[in-house]
C-alpha cells in the first residue's frame, strides 16, 4: 500500500497489532525451546554447559544483533511489513532444519540463520506500530506487542518438553524414522508454522511513515541501494569501504580491531572457549564499524542517538537487567530437571504456562503504568526499571533455595511478571528521544545492546561459572543454582544507570526538535 499520508482505524490498527503480536510469539518459540530441549542436546552432541550458552546465546545474539541493524535502517525507508514477512519465513525455516543437525557446529550453524532471520522483525514492528498509534500510548502498545516474548517463551518450553516425552514414548527403542531425536522433532514440529505464517503478515496494510505525529516522512528513492550500503558497513572487509576518504576513521577501526582481538585472545586463554570470544569479538567490531559508518552517511541520526546522556543510560540500564532475565530464564527449566526427577514435559508445562501468563501480565501492566507515570512527570516511565530489579532479587534467591517443585512453578510466575514489567520502556523511551525516520534504528540499537549484554552474555557465563563450580566439585544442580546467584551482582550498575537515565531524560526529551532542527532535520511536518 503506498503511503497515502491517511491514519487507518483504531479498528485495523489492533488487528495490526495482534498480528505482530503473533509474530513475535513464533520469534520466541523458535529461540527459547532450546532451553527446555538442553539436557537432550547435551547428552546427545556431548557438549558442556557453556557451550549450550554458546548455542541459546551468544552465536544467536551476536548474528541476531549484527544484522538488527542494517535491517532496521532498511526498515525505516521500505515497506516493513513484507521485511517482517521475509523474514519470519527464514527463520522460521532455519528453525526447522535444526532439526537436521548432526553436531555441534551444524546447530550453531542454523542458530546463526535463525538470528539473521529474527534480527529483521522488531524493529520495523516497532517503527509500525508507532506510526498507528499516537505517542501517548506508545509504552502500552509496545508492551503488548513484547508480551510475545513470554507467551512465545512459555508455548516453546511447553512444546518443547510435550515433544520429548511424547518422542521417547512412541519410539522408546530409539526407532523414530530417520533416526530422528525428540529434540530434532520438536525443532522441526515449531519451525514449519512460521513460514505459513509469513504469507498472513504480507497482507497487513503498510502505514504512513510519521503519520501519528504529523511528522510525514518522505520516502527514499534507493532503498535497496541503502540496504547494500548498510550490509557493506557490517561485513567486514566491505566495512572499511564506507570508512574511505576519513582517514582518522580507518586509524580509529585499525586500533579498534587490535584491541577486541587481542581481547578475544586474553578470554580464551582465560575460559578455553574460542567459538564464544572469536565470535563475541566480531560483533563488537561490526557494531563498532557500523557506527563509524552511521556517524559519516547519517550524522543526524548519529548525533539524536549518541549525542542523549538519557539515550545512552537508558540503554545500558535495561539490558543489564536482561542478563539476568535471559540468563536465568534459559538455565532455571534445566535445573529444575536436575533437582527434581519429573519428565520435560511437566517442567515444561507449568514453567510455560508461569512464564507466558506472567509475562503477559507484567508486560501488559507496566506498558500502562509506565504511559500513566509518564503523564505525571517525564522520566516516570524509567521508574519500571527499579521495579524489574528489587522484587526480582528476593523472588529469585527464593526459587533457586526452595525444594518445592510446586512453589518454584508458583514463584516463576512472580518473577516472570516483575522481570517483564519494562519491556516496552526502552524502545519507547527511544522512539521519544528522536525523529520518526530514525525510530527503527534507535529500537534496534536497543536490540542489539540488549542482545549483547543479556542474550549473548548471560546464558554463557551462568553456563561457564556452572562449569567451573561442577569442576571444583559440586553437583551439576548446586553449581548452576550457584551460578545463577553469582549473576545476580549484575542488577548492581542497572540501578545506577536507571538513576542516570532518569536524571537526564527530562531536559533532552523537551529539547528533542530544538536538536534535530541544529542537526538539519526537517520538523516542520
Amino acid at each position: 500500500m503506498a503511503d497515502t499520508g491517511k491514519k487507518e482505524s483504531r479498528w485495523y490498527a489492533h488487528y495490526v497489532l495482534v498480528v505482530l503480536v503473533i509474530v513475535y510469539i513464533f520469534n520466541f518459540i523458535d529461540r527459547n525451546i532450546l532451553s527446555i530441549l538442553a539436557e537432550d542436546i547435551k547428552a546427545d552432541l556431548g557438549i558442556s554447559d557453556a557451550q549450550m550458552g554458546f548455542l541459546y546465546g551468544t552465536v544467536f545474539a551476536v548474528f541476531y544483533a549484527v544484522f538488527g541493524i542494517p535491517l532496521a535502517r532498511f526498515a525505516d525507508v521500505w515497506t516493513r511489513r513484507s521485511l517482517i514477512s521475509i523474514g519470519l519465513g527464514f527463520w522460521s525455516l532455519m528453525t526447522a532444519a535444526s532439526g537436521l543437525a548432526r553436531s555441534f557446529s551444524m546447530l550453531a550453524t542454523f542458530r546463526i540463520g535463525v538470528g539473521i532471520g529474527e534480527a529483521s522483525a522488531s524493529p520495523a514492528a516497532y517503527s509500525m506500530l508507532s506510526d498507528y498509534y499516537p505517542p501517548h500510548v506508545r509504552a502500552t502498545v509496545i508492551a503488548i506487542y513484547a508480551a510475545g516474548v513470554y507467551i512465545g517463551a512459555g508455548i516453546g518450553i511447553f512444546l518443547g518438553g510435550y515433544i520429548l516425552d511424547t518422542w521417547a514414548a512412541m519410539y522408546p527403542d530409539g526407532n523414530a524414522p530417520f533416526g530422528l531425536k525428540g529434540w530434532q522433532a520438536a525443532f522441526m514440529a515449531v519451525g514449519v508454522p512460521g513460514i505459513l505464517m509469513a504469507v498472513w503478515v504480507r497482507t497487513l496494510r503498510e502505514p504512513t511513515r510519521g503519520i501519528s505525529e504529523g511528522l510525514v516522512a518522505e520516502k527514499h528513492p534507493a532503498p535497496f541501494r541503502l540496504l547494500g550500503r548498510e550490509l557493506s558497513a557490517v561485513i567486514p572487509p566491505l566495512n572499511v569501504i564506507s570508512l574511505l576518504g576519513h582517514k582518522d576513521a580507518i586509524r580509529k577501526n585499525f586500533i579498534a580491531a587490535v584491541l577486541f582481538a587481542l581481547a578475544a585472545w586474553f578470554l580464551i586463554f582465560l575460559t578455553g572457549s574460542v567459538a564464544q570470544w572469536v565470535t563475541s569479538a566480531f560483533g563488537v567490531y561490526v557494531t563498532f564499524s557500523w557506527a563509524q559508518s552511521l556517524k559519516i552517511r547519517d550524522p543526524a541520526t548519529y548525533a539524536m542517538m549518541f549525542g542523549s546522556k538519557a539515550f545512552i543510560y537508558t540503554m545500558l540500564a535495561f539490558p543489564m537487567t536482561a542478563f539476568m532475565g535471559y540468563g536465568a530464564g534459559f538455565w532455571i527449566p534445566p535445573l529444575l530437571l536436575r533437582i527434581h526427577d519429573v519428565g520435560a514435559a511437566e517442567v515444561g508445562l507449568y514453567l510455560g504456562i508461569g512464564a507466558a501468563t506472567g509475562g503477559f501480565v507484567g508486560i501488559t501492566l507496566g506498558g500502562i503504568l509506565a504511559d500513566y507515570l509518564k503523564q505525571k512527570f517525564p522520566s516516570g516511565r524509567l521508574v519500571l526499571g527499579y521495579l524489574v530489579v528489587i522484587p526480582s532479587v528476593p523472588l529469585l534467591l527464593w526459587m533457586l533455595s526452595t525444594d518445592s517443585l510446586t512453589t518454584a512453578f508458583i514463584l516463576n510466575f512472580f518473577l516472570t511478571a516483575f522481570s517483564a514489567c519494562a519491556g516496552g520502556v526502552p524502545p519507547s523511551t527511544a522512539a521519544d528521544l528522536v525523529m520518526p525516520r530514525m525510530r527503527a534504528t534507535a529500537g534496534a540499537y536497543f536490540i542489539l545492546v540488549n542482545t549483547f549484554l543479556g542474550l549473548a552474555l548471560g546464558p554463557y557465563f551462568m553456563g561457564q561459572f556452572s562449569d567451573l563450580f561442577f569442576a571444583s566439585g559440586m553437583s551439576d544442580a548446586d553449581s548452576l543454582r550457584w551460578a545463577i546467584r553469582v549473576s545476580m551482582l549484575t542488577f548492581i550498575p542497572a540501578l545506577v544507570f536507571v538513576y542516570l537515565a532518569q536524571k537526564h531524560l527530562p531536559r533532552e526529551e523537551a529539547s528533542r526538535l530544538e536538536r534535530a532542527k541544529a542537526l538539519g532535520e526537517d520538523v516542520s511536518g
